[in-house]
């Protein structure tokens, strides 16, 4: 963690969330209040804040008689997760009249330079808004407002997965591209090319988290054979 003089509510969210994001803290650490205190110079009303804040945003569970600690999800409920955010992406997409509308395109440009711009300025949690908003709008497309919730829900439930792709400068590049791509096929009329397009663009966070995992199961290992 990186202590700082003057802590508020949203400067302890966002150090605990870049640390949760870039491995200094691990699936399912303990997240204990008097350490945030000492660590980060802030109050105990600021911490207890900032985990209710990473609470919402589904990086940081608390449990009753346990408090709080960073998400984990296994291996297996990484793929389960992903199979549930694939199927409903490809209906989703399948589901969008095209061509669409030129309006339409000039709402999701819009949102994409937003994107673009949070990602410019490195700020996670509005890259997080961004990237929702964008896909929230792309599959509202598709005319059926139960669909976008299942998908928004499949999405607020992976965040932490996503989130630590969200850190990385090649994969975010990668993510800006694939919305360009994206949003230029919205022009045609292919609707399985636009669909699989979709899916494809989910992978990269999923592949980067089991690796993650797969990595923190192997220094167990070490450790436990040392």
């Amino acid at each position: 963690m990186h202590t700082s003089y003057k802590m508020t509510e949203l400067t302890v969210t966002r150090a605990l969330e870049h640390d949760i994001i870039f491995g200094r803290l691990l699936p399912g650490q303990r997240l204990r209040e008097d350490t945030i205190i000492r660590e980060l110079g802030a109050t105990r009303h600021h911490v207890r804040a900032a985990l209710r804040n990473l609470e919402k945003s589904g990086i940081v569970v608390r449990e009753r008689n346990k408090g709080a600690s960073v998400r984990a999800y296994t291996t297996e409920e990484v793929l389960q997760l992903y199979d549930i955010r694939e199927m409903l992406t490809r209906q989703a997409a399948l589901r969008i009249p095209l061509p669409v509308t030129p309006g339409q395109i000039d709402q999701l440009q819009n949102l994409q330079t937003t994107y673009e711009a949070a990602v410019k300025d490195h700020w996670l949690p509005a890259i997080h808004d961004a990237n929702d908003r964008f896909h929230a709008t792309l599959f509202g497309l598709s005319n059926n407002p139960y669909l976008v919730d299942l998908l928004q829900r499949s999405m607020d439930m992976t965040y932490i997965i996503r989130a630590a792709d969200m850190a990385d400068p090649v994969h975010l590049a990668e993510a800006l591209a694939e919305h360009r791509m994206i949003v230029s096929m919205l022009t045609g009329t292919d609707s399985w090319a636009l669909a699989e397009m979709c899916v494809r663009h989910l992978q990269p966070s999923k592949e980067a988290y089991l690796r993650r995992l797969q990595h923190e199961d192997g220094r167990r290992s070490d450790m436990r054979s040392r």
